[in-house]
């Protein structure tokens, strides 16, 4: 069954619910009105919340999909403006592993609060799912990392970006002051580690860091990440696995090292250059997303 807020499952009338609903954090209303807008239309209780990041957004052509949610069909939800971020949840099997997949995501340089950034996320998670997989293309700042490199996020760094937990806390969801010890679950990572060497991928791993975009990174600012741990760099999901994190799902990441960061190359960042090099990488990364989902699914089950 999929798991409803609990003015829903009372089951009353629209008029009672909105008494319900007088007092509530207008961040969980929001959320919580999402919900209640498609929830006659999930065809099933998803496991796995997948989130394709660039280089991914066709991997819904390897899913048997069952059925699509575009965003602009979701009362009061944000919609992706991103180039290539085709914005709608997918519903599918990957094998027999149910999976809802966004495809396309919502950044923090669009303009949206950074509530309404993992708005996308807590919605999965009111779904049903359990595990939260990660997938974006990345700025190389390691040594030796090359475009087209897959790395896997071990840890992260988000304090260069507001975090999705300001405000007053929505105790539905979590707690006030989460622990952050092992966002990225350690099981999960061996699941990866194991799915590469299984498809003989080289697989890296390393630190990501949130940085708040759009615009690229100075040599400076990549010089700052370096000194600090990362390993890898972009606009996107830190602040995800922290939501994520909060209301308790297991996380995974993969990184597309789509380029090296600005200073470590010569040559100027485009966002062309960073989709040109994520597309060439898709279908290595596909094999592994693919390899990883079955993998986990057969560990969900026991």
């Amino acid at each position: 069954m999929i798991k409803e807020p609990a003015y829903v499952r009372l089951n009353v009338k629209f008029e009672e619910r909105m008494k319900w609903r007088e007092g509530m954090n207008p961040v969980y209303e929001k959320l919580c009105a999402c919900f209640e807008s498609i929830r006659e239309r999930i065809p099933f209780t998803p496991e796995v919340a997948l989130v394709l990041g660039s280089g991914l957004g066709n991997y819904a052509s390897q899913m048997k999909v069952t059925a699509t949610i575009p965003y602009g069909e979701i009362d009061g939800f944000p919609v992706s403006t991103a180039p290539g971020h085709v914005g709608q949840f997918v519903f599918g099997y990957v094998e027999n592993t149910p999976v809802v997949a966004m495809q396309g995501r919502v950044h923090y340089y669009e303009g949206y609060e950074m509530t309404d950034v993992v708005l996308p996320i807590r919605l999965m998670k009111m779904m049903g799912a359990k595990v939260l997989f990660l997938t974006n293309a990345a700025g190389g700042i390691k040594r030796g990392f090359c475009a087209g490199d897959l790395m896997m996020i071990t840890g992260q760094i988000a304090t260069l970006v507001p975090s999705p937990l300001r405000g007053a806390n929505i105790t539905e969801l979590g707690s006030r002051f989460p622990d952050m010890s092992h966002i990225y679950d350690e099981e999960l990572q061996e699941v990866i580690r194991k799915s590469a060497d299984h498809l003989q991928i080289d697989l890296k791993e390393g630190t990501y860091i949130q940085l708040p975009g759009p615009n690229f990174e100075s040599p400076a600012e990549i010089r700052m990440c370096k000194a600090i741990g990362a390993d890898a760099v972009g606009m996107s999901t830190a602040c995800e696995a922290i939501a994520a994190n909060h209301m308790g799902m297991k996380i995974c990441g993969i990184s597309c090292i789509a380029n090296p960061a600005a200073g470590i190359s010569k040559k100027p960042l485009t966002h062309e250059e960073v989709q040109q090099s994520a597309d060439r990488a898709a279908p290595k990364f596909q094999k592994l997303v693919t390899e990883c989902i079955c993998r986990m699914g057969k560990s969900l089950k026991k």
